[in-house]
């Protein structure tokens, strides 16, 4: 049986040593560098390298699991565990030395997810929760606000790059929220990827999903959990890395 506790704070050293490795590799980063993958999707060699060093990590760590990974270079086939990783959560932002950007790494066994770590090098915080464990940031426990009203809360969303397909949901987004509820629009995923499900859940929360909603709708109350993070990127995210 994993011993979670243990296995999480292995992960977060990992992710940390990651999230160092991509603030220090920016103060040289040349946007020649990049490729575009599709319309405003992008990597670069230090996305693949970032994800290298996290699968080698990873696999050392626990070598029955397969992986999910942003850029490709592991596999799944099957493993009783798989883990599931962003080597660089917000190239965009990172390209344009614009903060924040994170390293999100989950950790699901074939039924549920067991542990989420989502690091941000720019605020140095480290987020985290495992299974039965609770959620944290920086080694103080996250609960989720008491807020239980639409009308009461800060509604966080993002969409997928492929905007053809999702037109109608931004449409709908616009109609159904716009004058009526505190919103804000991201375009980074980190708060939506399994690592950040995995804090939000084990701290009580859960997503509001709205009608047809394509992407992902997060309604927060306070500066709390997943809200604390999302409000910082509200603050920070023009924000030079480097200046931090």
């Amino acid at each position: 049986m994993l011993d979670l506790e243990q296995l999480t704070a292995d992960v977060c050293r990992i992710a940390t040593a990651a999230g160092h490795f991509l603030k220090e590799e920016r103060k040289n980063f040349r946007r020649e560098s990049v490729i575009e993958k599709c319309t405003h999707d992008y990597v670069s060699y230090v996305d693949k390298e970032s994800e290298r060093r996290l699968v080698t990590e990873l696999s050392a760590l626990l070598p029955e699991a397969g992986f999910i990974a942003e850029e490709g270079s592991a596999t799944y086939n099957d493993e009783p565990y798989c883990w599931v990783i962003d080597p660089l959560d917000g190239t965009t932002n990172y390209i344009h030395d614009n903060a924040p950007y994170c390293v999100s790494i989950a950790l699901r066994n074939k039924h549920e997810l067991l542990l989420g770590v989502v690091y941000d090098p720019c605020l140095d915080e480290c987020f985290y929760a495992w299974k039965g464990g609770g959620a944290y940031l920086n080694g103080q426990s996250l609960q989720v606000s008491s807020v239980r009203s639409m009308e009461a809360s800060f509604v966080v969303t993002e969409l997928p790059y492929n905007s053809e397909q999702y037109a109608r949901t931004g449409e709908y987004l616009i109609r159904e929220l716009y004058g009526r509820y505190p919103y804000e629009w991201f375009g980074g995923n980190s708060p939506l990827l399994c690592g950040g499900r995995t804090f939000r859940r084990l701290a009580g929360g859960f997503p509001r999903k709205m009608g047809f909603l394509g992407g992902g709708t997060d309604c927060a109350g306070s500066r709390r959990t997943g809200d604390r993070f999302l409000w910082k990127r509200r603050f920070h995210r023009r924000a030079s890395c480097g200046r931090h």
